[in-house]
């Protein structure tokens, strides 16, 4: 159970999040949705500890993460994988060896430094994107995959940290449709098949409907809804975006390209 107890953060005179408190029980997919800079992004790197809480605390089946440091911190990293609007791979090594770094914190430091890797590792690494539909392009470099195929990268990359939690940082805003689809059913796959919980932040309504259960609603720093995806209605989105349902779906996509 991941739960947010007056979670805050403020930027010099900003306040990014502002008092947000949510309980999410292992197994859900959350969609988190709002207009640019409601503070989505800062959630989830609040709940990695990217970046630190100016009050409020997180605390993850029992354990509090808001106090983690060192080898701790590290391995809370590693059960809570982020994936990035922007991949965040090294674009001149290949594939596998991309998703090898995934492991890396159960692997010793001279080891990882110099990318020594044994035979099971890379069996399961190539085992993870024989998953995904990958294994053919594990010696390309990644500069050389579609921008869909990089984020199914990362996504490799993360289920190889083991992870409890995935925490999704708008993982198709700079996609194309066709490439969004098959990363959202990749994502949606990953928690029905494996019992993952992903909380996933969308520009699009119409995509947390097709793939959520549950929608977590932010509005300038600030919890306006947080209910079960058939509760994300017209009235309730023009709550989160401040206007008519269809000017909040033509913002939200505007902002997303």
């Amino acid at each position: 159970m991941l739960e947010i107890s007056n979670l805050a953060k403020q930027f010099g005179t900003m306040q990014a999040l502002d008092s947000v408190s949510i309980q999410v029980p292992p197994g859900q997919f959350v969609a988190v949705v709002g207009c640019s800079g409601a503070g989505k992004s800062t959630l989830l790197r609040l709940i990695n500890r990217l970046v630190e809480p100016t009050s409020g605390a997180i605390s993850f089946d029992g354990q509090n993460v808001s106090l983690l440091k060192g080898h701790q911190l590290r391995e809370w990293r590693s059960r809570a994988a982020m994936i990035f609007q922007g991949y965040n791979l090294s674009p001149r090594l290949d594939v596998l060896t991309n998703v090898l770094v995934g492991a890396s914190t159960s692997i010793p430091q001279a080891r990882r430094l110099l990318r020594l890797y044994t035979k099971a590792e890379r069996l399961r690494a190539a085992a993870v994107l024989d998953d995904l539909g990958l294994v053919e392009k594990a010696f390309e470099r990644a500069e050389r995959l579609s921008g869909g195929q990089q984020q199914r990268v990362a996504i490799a990359r993360a289920l190889m940290q083991k992870p409890k939690l995935i925490l999704a940082d708008e993982p198709i805003a700079s996609l194309d449709p066709l490439n969004a689809r098959v990363v959202m059913e990749t994502l949606r796959r990953i928690n029905v098949e494996l019992g993952i919980t992903v909380l996933c932040n969308l520009h699009s309504i119409e995509t947390a409907r097709m793939y959520a259960s549950r929608a977590i609603g932010l509005r300038q720093g600030r919890l306006v809804f947080d209910g079960p995806i058939s509760a994300l209605t017209d009235e309730a989105t023009s709550e989160i975006y401040g206007g008519t349902p269809a000017e909040a779906e033509s913002d939200a996509l505007s902002e997303a390209a």
